[in-house]
């Protein structure tokens, strides 16, 4: 009986943040591809579209013509998924298979910037820690109403991830109760922190830093990594390196580090295929619910849906959708990959 391979042999991973597993199988990777191939959007946008209703000056659907702006700018969303009144229910907790309630909340729409032909990774330095000043002062806002509990910031990049105009934005929702993945990840951070009286994530990114073996951006603020645990081919997570619960505890010097390392992983994306990477990508921070919580850390989770090519998807079927979540590649070799790639965007090399 021969030795286990982490290289080679299938095995599963534990996500501790959710509590989850994940299939691994290396040896997949080798198959042939005769799948699925998406098409790839052209990228020829102009600086400015007089159809686009998040460029400066137009009309949105309501009738609102936008401000010129000249930085980032911040508007409710039009189709807002949660509402903000309150209204009367009957509590049905105690039923147990028809169980509902209301959910309050905010949903706004932020415009990284003017230029209708940018993306993160296009953007100078100045405009992205304009964006992460925004996302903090949005956080602190939202945050301080009293039925606001969670604020999630994401962004959905390109169309294959159902993003509706490829304006540079991202959105916010801010609503009463936790979502099921952040409470997941609320009840393991305060486990792990009442069990060792040290924080998750700062423990686990000590750890990859003395094997250096998934990382793929660092600077002296922040890590931008493959998690062990990663699903998606090539996901990645920034994760502050000083201890901070949440993006408005970053010092000027972290917001400048911050910026750097999002232009250069979002950088990397776009190099890897040559092509405007897509992605779901969110912040995940500390509840603002008015309690104090140590076990939280600042994190920022990118899952991209590409995986050999720029016209090759990742889909979760089959077994995934049955069993757990599976990857071919393992974390090891995709990090390899992206660290290995310039940081310069390939337009302007």
């Amino acid at each position: 009986m021969r030795n286990f391979d982490i290289n080679e042999d299938p095995h599963r991973r534990y996500n501790p943040l959710i509590n989850e597993w994940v299939l691994v199988s290396p040896h997949r990777a080798k198959r042939p591809w005769q799948g699925q191939k998406e098409s790839i959007a052209k990228d020829d946008r102009p600086e400015y579209d007089p159809e686009c209703y998040l460029c400066p000056g137009n009309i949105r659907v309501n009738g609102e013509e936008n401000p010129k702006y000249t930085s980032s700018f911040v508007f409710e969303n039009d189709f807002a998924a949660l509402k903000q009144e309150e209204i009367n229910f009957e509590d049905n907790s105690s039923d147990t298979f028809f169980k509902a309630k209301p959910e309050r909340g905010i949903s706004k729409v932020v415009c990284f910037s003017p230029k209708h032909n940018l993306t993160l990774p296009e953007m100078d330095l100045d405009t992205i820690e304009d964006v992460v000043r925004t996302w903090q002062k949005e956080y602190t806002a939202l945050g301080n109403i009293d039925y606001i509990n969670h604020v999630q910031i994401f962004e959905n990049k390109g169309s294959v991830m159902g993003c509706s105009n490829p304006h540079p934005h991202g959105q916010i929702w801010a609503q009463s109760s936790l979502p099921t993945q952040v409470e997941k990840t609320q009840n393991n951070l305060k486990a792990y922190y009442d069990k060792n009286g040290s924080n998750l994530l700062v423990d686990y990114l000590q750890k990859e830093l003395l094997t250096k073996e998934r990382i793929v951006v660092e600077n002296e603020h922040f890590v931008a990594l493959v998690p062990f645990w990663a699903v998606w081919p090539f996901e990645t997570m920034i994760i502050a390196k000083r201890h901070v619960a949440k993006i408005t505890d970053f010092t000027e010097k972290e917001v400048a580090g911050f910026a750097v390392v999002l232009k250069k992983l979002t950088a990397k994306y776009d190099n890897l295929f040559e092509t405007s990477f897509p992605y779901s990508s969110g912040i995940h921070q500390a509840p603002t619910d008015g309690e104090n919580h140590p076990e939280w850390q600042f994190h920022m989770h990118f899952y991209p849906p590409l995986l050999r090519s720029a016209s090759v998807k990742k889909f979760m079927v089959g077994y995934e959708m049955m069993g757990e979540s599976q990857r071919d590649i393992t974390a090891e070799k995709s990090a390899q990959m992206l660290r290995d790639l310039s940081d310069v965007h390939y337009k302007i090399k």
